[in-house]
């Protein structure tokens, strides 16, 4: 089925991006891997293409594109290569560069934007912690007011970028009583006294991209490093979550969809007992199921990203597509390593390295049952 959610204007970006990672990325990916780390000249590339600021305002050196659908043209081809790069590149300009576009303070947006559009500014954001997972509610970082100061103090883990991060946007508790009600979000630089970067982490997949343990042990911030105000940033994390969601459906399905292609190239070549083993029923009847279902999948997520566009995706709409989308790439890629065989266990392969990138989806930007338990709720349940 024919999509019908971009323009011409998006197919000409596209090519842009596709063409940047022909020749920029896909030939260094394998360092990438080694390195555990998107190295600078990635981000100054990308920066250089107008990869990073796309809806950062012009006033910024940002492409001022009102238009979401850019956002995920962009993601969809970084995914089909590589679902690392989606993620650091998600990280730092659909999650966290929105922060300081919407709630930071003028001379927060003339300090940082300009360098995070040019990619001499990495940012990460920093909300999990070792003890609170998903519920972000249970922030245990703290900063407490000393003089014209705030004293910050506490950790931050599997936080992406955060190795390589400039500028970390961070929630931390400011009035312990309000509970929720008392987060408010900090951007503190990596230059700060006091900040410190643990180990990197070793994870299965996504070696590409950077993920590392944060300490924060007293760090001097102002009143001017705050995003927003203060004892507002659950409320503007909850208003920002929706598009971190989308946009993390929208590069499951597009790295699915690119295995999902490889593979059935796959099963028309390999040939076991004399015939392609794409024509055994077996095989024939998991793949038209694949393809449906990818198919079906891709079709909700293009409502949601259309819906997101016009400023009309809700919280439970954006729940949906991020645990369905996970959900189905995990199916199809299990498929994919089957139907590879032994091959599908190889390293060497894409579709191993697929099948372990994406296990992660189902955790991340809230777990698959968090997003039920959202779901749920509106149900009335």
């Amino acid at each position: 089925m024919n999509r019908t959610l971009y323009t011409d204007d998006h197919h000409a970006f596209r090519e842009t991006v596709r063409s940047f990672l022909e020749r920029s990325v896909i030939p260094f990916l394998g360092r990438y891997a080694e390195e555990g780390i998107l190295p600078r000249e990635f981000w100054l590339e990308a920066g250089e293409i107008g990869m990073l600021g796309l809806a950062v305002p012009e006033e910024y050196g940002g492409a001022g594109a009102d238009d979401f659908r850019f956002n995920a043209v962009l993601t969809e081809e970084l995914a089909k290569v590589n679902l690392a790069l989606s993620t650091a590149v998600g990280i730092h300009a659909d999650t966290t560069a929105p922060y300081l576009v919407e709630f930071g303070s003028e001379q927060l947006r003339q300090r940082w934007l300009p360098g995070v559009v040019s990619g001499e500014v990495v940012l990460a954001i920093g909300m999990t912690e070792p003890s609170g997972g998903s519920d972000l509610a249970a922030s245990k970082t703290t900063a407490v007011r000393d003089g014209d100061s705030w004293v910050v103090n506490g950790s931050k883990t599997f936080i992406s970028n955060g190795f390589t991060a400039d500028l970390v946007i961070t929630a931390v508790r400011t009035s312990p009583e309000k509970k929720a009600r008392g987060i408010t979000l900090f951007a503190i630089p990596a230059t700060a006294p006091g900040f410190h970067r643990g180990r990197r982490l070793d994870k299965v997949g996504q070696r590409e991209s950077d993920t590392a343990e944060l300490y924060f042990e007293d760090v001097r911030l102002t009143d001017a490093d705050i995003v927003g105000e203060v004892d507002r940033g659950f409320i503007q994390m909850m208003q920002m979550l929706p598009q971190e969601r989308i946009i993390g459906a929208v590069g499951n399905v597009a790295q699915a969809r690119q295995i999902l292609e490889e593979t059935l190239e796959y099963a028309k070549q390999r040939e076991a007992f004399g015939s392609a083993i794409g024509s055994f029923q077996h095989n024939k009847f998991v793949l038209a199921e694949l393809f449906t279902r990818i198919d079906v999948t891709q079709a909700y997520v293009d409502q949601c990203v259309n819906a997101h566009a016009q400023g009309a995706l809700s919280d439970v709409d954006a729940a949906k597509a991020k645990w369905w989308a996970a959900d189905v790439q995990n199916e199809i890629l299990d498929h994919c390593v089957q139907l590879h065989g032994g091959y599908g266990f190889m390293n060497e392969y894409r579709v191993a390295r697929a099948w372990r990138d994406a296990r992660v989806t189902k955790i991340w930007a809230g777990s698959n049952e968090i997003m039920k338990e959202l779901i749920g709720r509106d149900l009335g349940l």
